[in-house]
């Protein structure tokens, strides 16, 4: 999400008249878009911003800029504490960094961290990558995780109109775009403040149902979607994925944790029985499909025995992926305030058992893949090894592939490719291209 709108925000600056310097000490503005999901992340900011007010101080005209959650979380206490500071803005304010910047050319110490409906824009962001694309489908979160400040810095769920996205999308496959990936904080929820029931009673415009209106946008030839949430993941999404072409048997449906207690002090809202029935039900339609999702160990209370059960449903799940964090205490959230936090010799230790265990499983999953036949869409050369292209999977495998073909033009970004898999590792494959 993030990302999404940094590149946003870069694309606004380019049409302003503004290009990338060589180096950030080098630049007349600089911009960081922050995120507060973690207290490591938040504390690169401030060290960063100390650099920046040094600079501020022999340079005046130094315009700079903070973004996304942490200028959210604390607003205007960031300017007593970096006085230096031109603009402090939220996420939600993204697509308004044009107008924020005119008024801070007038003089002004500008916040903007209140609440406000997302400006609609598909037209400026400038894209990282030249063949896959994000897409903001619904931005915000209604959920209320005792553990996660997403909601407070992110702002009530706001859905785009289908049609807005089928228009970029399609503008996208113009610019040669071959895939997307659809994005919202609880992806799930898309919709639900969307006008639309159906002659059944059925609620219209849910994420199946955006997912068969965009689906035929010519040119486009992979979809993707995140972030899933358990509580919200229906057999009917699970049965339109599997009868799509272009959606990829990829789903990363975060779980936190394999105990129920667990999962009821973090305001999950599912079992993890539950959870299990969803895997199976994808299984059932598509065997083939990777699964990926998000843990959290060492939560405030958290046995050991609770955090071995974490360890078993990871192994008997068989992950392609895991994102992995030991819990960290947020602002203005209730698990940060429980008397019962652990350790951090404890979260060190459970978070190296873990990501030992994960590695572990994904190196075991990979076997599947040794000596088949994979599509995989072309993103460029290896950066590491220039006798190397690089793509990935439909079930987002990263794979490095030789080329019978000695130049280095042999195969162009966006091209699907079929590779024999010779080599596998616990996150990437390797191969020929056939």
């Amino acid at each position: 999400m993030n990302k999404a709108d940094s590149e946003r925000m870069a694309g606004i600056l380019e049409a302003m008249g503004y290009f990338q310097a060589s180096t950030e000490l080098e630049a007349d503005l600089v911009l960081y878009n922050t995120c507060t999901i973690r207290d490591n992340a938040e504390q690169k900011v401030y060290s960063y911003l100390g650099r920046q007010a040094r600079r501020k101080r022999t340079n005046p005209n130094l315009k700079l800029v903070l973004a996304g959650c942490v200028a959210q979380q604390e607003g205007e206490a960031l300017l007593r504490r970096v006085p230096e500071i031109d603009l402090v803005m939220g996420p939600q304010h993204a697509n308004r960094l044009e107008t924020l910047l005119t008024q801070v050319d007038t003089g002004q110490q500008v916040v903007a961290t209140n609440d406000s409906h997302i400006v609609e824009d598909i037209t400026t962001a400038r894209r990282a990558s030249k063949v896959c694309a994000w897409v903001n489908v619904i931005y915000g979160c209604n959920e209320r995780c005792t553990y996660c400040v997403v909601p407070s810095v992110r702002g009530k769920e706001q859905s785009r109109e289908p049609t807005s996205i089928k228009l970029e999308m399609e503008g996208l496959a113009i610019e040669g775009f071959k895939e997307v990936t659809l994005l919202g904080q609880n992806i799930d929820a898309y919709g639900r403040d969307l006008p639309g029931i159906t002659p059944s009673g059925r609620r219209e415009n849910t994420l199946t149902d955006l997912l068969n209106f965009i689906h035929d946008v010519k040119g486009i030839e992979r979809i993707r979607f995140a972030t899933s949430h358990p509580r919200y993941f229906t057999e009917r999404l699970i049965e339109s994925c599997s009868n799509l072409p272009k959606v990829c048997e990829h789903f990363h449906i975060p779980f936190q944790s394999g105990n129920n207690e667990i999962l009821k002090l973090m305001g999950r809202g599912y079992t993890i029985e539950r959870y299990r029935r969803i895997i199976k039900q994808i299984r059932e339609r598509m065997p083939y499909a990777a699964i990926s999702g998000d843990v959290i160990v060492a939560f405030p209370g958290e046995s050991e025995e609770q955090f071995n059960e974490t360890l078993a449903i990871i192994e008997e799940i068989g992950f392609d992926q895991i994102n992995t964090a030991a819990y960290s205490p947020r602002p203005n959230t209730p698990a940060a305030t429980w008397p019962n936090q652990l350790p951090e010799e404890i979260k060190v230790a459970r978070l190296k058992k873990l990501n030992q265990l994960v590695e572990n499983v994904a190196l075991k999953v990979n076997s599947k893949y040794k000596g088949n036949t994979e599509e995989i869409l072309v993103e460029g050369i290896n950066p590491k090894d220039k006798n190397q292209f690089m793509g990935r999977t439909r079930t987002n495998r990263l794979t490095f592939f030789e080329s019978t073909l000695a130049k280095e033009d042999s195969y162009k970004p966006g091209e699907l490719v079929q590779v024999n898999i010779t080599n596998i590792r616990a996150f990437s494959l390797s191969g020929k291209a056939i």
